[in-house]
């Protein structure tokens, strides 16, 4: 299931349906660059998500097992490693975003 970092009243079965297909305003970063405007997309709940970030595509899958895979358009598809940095910033490898990300 599908949670939010800031969950609406009608709790978080509510924000999984909604975020499925759903195209959310974020801020990223990008090698320790500035922060900059960016947008998630969210393909399938749980699994696949993209982030558009300063006019680059940079899709992500889940394999259900804790992997997560990225593709640049520039590249094949890589492993990364998620972690949380503070305050609340999801990163995956060199590629940081933070506001309501959809977490599974």
């Amino acid at each position: 299931m599908l949670a939010m970092v800031s969950v609406a009243a009608a709790g978080p079965g509510a924000a999984a349906v909604q975020a499925q297909g759903a195209v959310i305003p974020l801020e990223c970063r990008l090698e320790r660059g500035a922060w900059q405007p960016c947008r998630m997309e969210v393909i399938e709940i749980g699994s696949r998500w993209l982030l558009v970030v300063a006019g680059r595509r940079l899709e992500f899958r889940h394999d259900g097992r804790g992997g997560v895979s990225m593709q640049s358009d520039a590249g094949g598809w890589r492993s990364v490693s998620s972690r949380w940095e503070k305050p609340q910033n999801l990163c995956w490898d060199g590629v940081c975003a933070r506001g309501a990300i959809p977490l599974d």
